[in-house]
């Protein structure tokens, strides 16, 4: 089958995966709303980088050899609830941008990068979309390559969705009590997100 025939799917499913409400891109849309897109922008791109190692580690088989070793797989699990929580934690209690005098920091390029490394959606995502679509037949490293490509421009859209949208709130809720609800709704649905996945 032709790449031409295979790309749209490949792209709707890639959309629809990456795009969907998780633990980055809430996480995202939280950065956004707490601190605002300008200061949201560097745990975005950390984000973006690490689905890329996501990408790598997927397409290339470790990630299944990895978690086929005895104990690493509830490792991994504790060890993301963990950060998650923390994640959390650091969004419910930022301080609200009317109040703010510099005391709250946005989550970091490296946190971003943390927290894609450590996303169970992130992997069973990439697992899917990469077994399920072949773009370049009998062409395994050119194949891996463009997805990983494609995906990598697709999550940069999606992910500046987010944070735009997450932004979008801090014009509209100024007040501290209503940033503060915000805050802690976006908190809330970040550790539901986290629990859908980790059941999965």
């Amino acid at each position: 089958m032709a790449m031409i025939e295979v790309l749209p799917g490949f792209l709707l499913a890639g959309l629809a995966l990456a795009g969907s409400p998780g633990p980055a891109t809430l996480s995202i849309a939280a950065a956004g709303a707490a601190f605002g897109p300008g200061r949201g922008l560097a745990y975005m791109a950390g984000i973006v980088l690490g689905m890329v190692a996501v990408m790598a580690l997927t397409g290339s088989g470790m990630v299944g050899l990895m978690l086929a070793l005895p104990g690493v797989r509830p490792a991994v699990t504790l060890l993301a609830a963990a950060y998650f929580l923390y994640l959390a934690w650091r969004i419910a209690t930022a301080p609200p941008l009317a109040a703010d005098a510099g005391a709250g920091r946005p989550p970091s390029l490296a946190a971003g990068l943390a927290l894609s490394l450590i996303n169970p959606k992130g992997y069973a995502a990439m697992a899917a979309l990469f077994s399920g679509f072949v773009l370049l037949p009998g062409q395994p490293l050119a194949d891996l390559m463009a997805k990983i490509a494609l995906l990598t421009v697709l999550i940069c859209l999606v992910n500046t969705a987010w944070l735009l949208a997450g932004g979008a709130l801090t014009g509209i809720f100024r007040q501290p009590a209503a940033n503060r609800a915000v805050n802690l709704a976006f908190a809330l649905l970040l550790l539901l997100s986290v629990l859908a996945a980790l059941l999965l």
